[in-house]
């Protein structure tokens, strides 16, 4: 690798530790090449990505951003998966560290905050965007559906009684 794509490599990892919510460092040592295209499946489904990279890159992309102690994590054979969904790459990363025992999360980091292991569990544990944005949207549905329901309730009592008087009148 010459100078110029190293220098293109390092420009893409900034790119990736500055624009991610999330990047997870991990040790891949001893994973089958199908094992890696499995887990890089799965990153896409949750619109993630994976990319190894050489460490001393990586560590020279991280100079002055706000991850940058997560250089430390670089050794071995890493691995970093990344997202900009704050909890996708996390979730991923730990649902296959659980099937892969190959696969060994080191940590990451995230906005600026370097993780260790339990650290990436305890994002992984957090809920997802689209749960998040579920949950508010339940939560503010609730309270129309709560009015409506009441709003409707005494016409249909009213619906009721004119029933039951009809009933008496006709017997």
């Amino acid at each position: 690798m010459d100078r110029a794509q190293k220098e293109k490599v390092v420009d893409e990892l900034g790119q990736i530790f500055e624009s991610s919510g999330v990047v997870v460092v991990a040790h891949y040592a001893g994973m089958t090449v199908a094992q890696m295209q499995d887990l890089r499946a799965k990153m896409r489904e949750v619109g993630g990505s994976v990319r190894v990279a050489k460490n001393k890159l990586a560590k020279i992309a991280l100079e002055g951003k706000p991850g940058s102690k997560m250089g430390d994590l670089l050794t071995g054979m890493t691995v970093l998966a990344f997202s900009e969904d704050p909890v996708a790459a996390a979730k991923v990363t730990e649902a296959y560290a659980k099937g892969n025992d190959k696969f060994v999360i080191l940590g990451g980091t995230m906005g600026g905050e370097v993780l260790d292991q339990a650290g990436v569990k305890t994002v992984a544990s957090m809920p997802s965007r689209e749960e998040l944005i579920a949950q508010i949207v339940s939560c503010i549905g609730a309270p129309a559906s709560n009015i409506a329901g009441a709003i409707g309730a005494p016409a249909a009592n009213i619906a009721g009684i004119l029933k039951t008087i009809e009933e008496k009148a006709a017997a």
